[in-house]
């Protein structure tokens, strides 16, 4: 299937993007393909919808865009009920394969199980390992289906008592939406590190991982869910429970710098003004002479403005991106799949030519994208190249639901600022300070013991412990040890 890549593969890929509603007076499952619809930009691998009528559960998943796989009649026909979620999907563990699409569906011992999940348990192997001795049977790799098996196994009487129960057994990072027959539950962890918000439309109670897709189908935004809370709706009454110890919240802070469309509020913050007073902090801390500053098409723009605010240096577009290159229209050839850089992105090169320029983005990954566009600047005729981040350095992988490479491919985990404008061939390089990143939040600076977001993509601190990945290096030691012993 052809599928369109509006980002570079050179960029952290966004966790996966939920939406659910309750008490729908029209088809649940057509409002939440209009939410999904605004959440394409969280997951483009693939896209699902499970709905409830009062009697049966129906699901439809396939792999592609939503639009294309949800925008005729009879397939929304086919998924009744005024209850419904959905769940668009970039895979962060697993295998990209129609058996992993949620949200993934079981009949328990209490009826019908469906369950959309953003963000990643950082123990499940470990989880899935037990379940399996004890004859648990896996229909998918995804690692949310561990969470169906512990409450399947949960030894508790009530269908929300066996749900706890499963959630003080998973560690690291998730936002749900859970439907049952006796309602749905939406729920952060308890460290709240992925997003969760709450709207409702009429009578209808809505969730979604971002405000956008509230304001795409008409609905008022109430709240976020909070950290660690359950919210239990039955139709259109609902409640809310805490069930786990009280701990300091860490929100994800990528979700202001790439993640979150700009038009989105996270946590009272407008992501396009917090992007752009980055960029206005870039400028503060990393100034050059310059004649245009031209932003990395589209997530570079917001803090491109900034930049070019605060430092007066005109903000230009020099590059322009097509929106209809499929990711698999270029295919044999390392020269014609070079060309096809320029289906994506070309150089405005009437601007360009002989101009000292500033180029923003988001971040660097492993440094091929921006090496290509610095190149592409330079043909143009820039005459000279000024590359700037509006993020710190990403040193570290992420698990708790980001497809980050491994650290060894990290550009900034193997180089220093110099070796890294060398390897990009740009003629400076800059990034904000993890300080001016909290800045542009509100906040006076990182606290060191007790920072209020999770940036551990750039600083190494873990919020919470990282079972899987502790055993797997356990494991890769002692190979390495038994290596050198023979």
């Amino acid at each position: 299937m052809l599928t369109t890549n509006p980002f570079d593969d050179d960029h952290l890929h966004e966790e996966c993007g939920i939406f659910g509603v309750s008490g729908a007076a029209d088809s649940a499952a057509a409002l939440v393909a209009l939410g999904l619809h605004a959440l394409q930009h969280r997951g483009q691998e693939a896209a699902g919808i499970t709905t409830f009528d009062g009697a049966q559960f129906h699901t439809h998943r396939a792999m592609g865009h939503v639009a294309g796989n949800f925008d005729r009649d009879e397939v929304i026909r086919a998924l009744p009920g005024s209850v419904a979620c959905g769940h668009v999907r970039y895979s962060t563990t697993g295998e990209t394969a129609l058996r992993n699409v949620q949200p993934l569906y079981a009949e328990l011992a209490s009826g019908g199980f469906a369950v959309a999940h953003n963000g990643n348990i950082s123990n499940a192997m470990r989880l899935r390992r037990e379940l399996v001795r004890r004859g648990s049977i896996f229909q998918s790799t995804s690692d949310t289906e561990t969470i169906i098996h512990l409450v399947a196994t949960s030894n508790y009487r009530s269908l929300l008592d066996r749900f706890i129960d499963a959630l003080r057994q998973v560690e690291g990072a998730y936002s749900l939406i859970v439907m049952t027959p006796e309602g749905m539950i939406a729920c952060r962890d308890p460290l709240g590190i992925r997003p969760l918000v709450m709207g409702k439309l009429g009578d209808a109670i809505i969730f979604a991982s971002e405000t956008v897709a509230l304001d795409v189908v008409g609905a008022e935004f109430v709240r976020s869910v909070d950290p660690g809370e359950l919210v239990i709706v039955q139709g259109t009454e609902m409640r809310s429970i805490r069930p786990f110890p009280e701990a300091a919240a860490r929100p994800c802070i990528f979700e202001w710098v790439y993640f979150s469309r700009p038009d989105s509020i996270v946590d009272d913050h407008s992501v396009y003004s917090v992007r752009k007073a980055i960029g206005a902090q870039l400028a503060i801390e990393s100034p050059v002479d310059a004649d245009l500053v031209i932003p990395m098409p589209d997530s570079g723009v917001p803090a491109a403005i900034g930049y070019a605010q605060q430092s007066g240096i005109p903000f230009e577009l020099g590059i322009i991106r097509s929106h209809y290159v499929g990711r698999t229209f270029i295919q044999p050839g390392d020269k014609v799949r070079h060309l096809g850089v320029k289906l994506k992105h070309n150089a405005n090169r009437a601007l360009i030519a002989g101009k000292r320029v500033v180029l923003i983005d988001d971040s660097i990954v492993r440094g091929t994208t921006s090496l290509k566009i610095v190149q592409m600047m330079r043909e143009a005729g820039a005459a000279e190249v000024h590359m700037r981040i509006a993020s710190p350095p990403t040193k570290h992988s992420c698990f708790y639901g980001v497809d980050t490479p491994e650290r060894a491919k990290l550009l900034a985990a193997k180089l220093d600022l110099r070796a890294m404008t060398d390897f990009i061939h740009a003629d400076t390089l800059g990034f904000v300070s993890i300080d001016g990143l909290y800045k542009a939040l509100g906040e006076a600076a990182r606290e060191g013991v007790r920072p209020k977001y999770c940036d551990a993509c750039f600083t190494g601190d873990y919020p919470t412990t990282l079972t899987d990945h502790d055993e797997l290096a356990e494991v890769d030691q002692f190979a390495l040890l038994e290596e050198r012993v023979a």
